[in-house]
């Protein structure tokens, strides 16, 4: 099974599935996707304009203590399945991922 995060050069990778005009913003945890893994992310903000990408990037960034500027949209901005780009050095962000992770579990 592959991971819900891959390394690439400019960073990660970060499989999501999202849910917006969700009653609160959580990270709802890890399921299982076509591709491997998701990482299951609800946001109260509704999906129009990027309101709820914005949301997401805020509370990942909240979440693992990063910058929201470092996170981006590849591939789904307007889908429920997203593709983001966290940028940085990937093995540090893989590292407080994996500290978050071990933290949720």
């Amino acid at each position: 099974m592959v991971g819900f995060y891959r390394i690439a050069g400019d960073g990660l990778r970060l499989r999501l599935k999202v849910k917006p005009q969700a009653r609160r913003n959580a990270i709802d945890g890890i399921v299982p996707d076509a591709e491997g893994e998701a990482l299951a992310v609800s946001v109260t903000a509704a999906p129009e304009d990027g309101k709820a990408n914005a949301a997401v990037a805020a509370l990942l960034a909240q979440a693992w203590k990063l910058p929201a500027s470092s996170f981006s949209v590849v591939q789904g901005a307007t889908a429920r399945r997203k593709l983001l780009r966290l940028a940085g050095d990937s093995v540090v962000l893989a590292a407080v991922i994996e500290a978050w992770r071990s933290a949720s579990a």
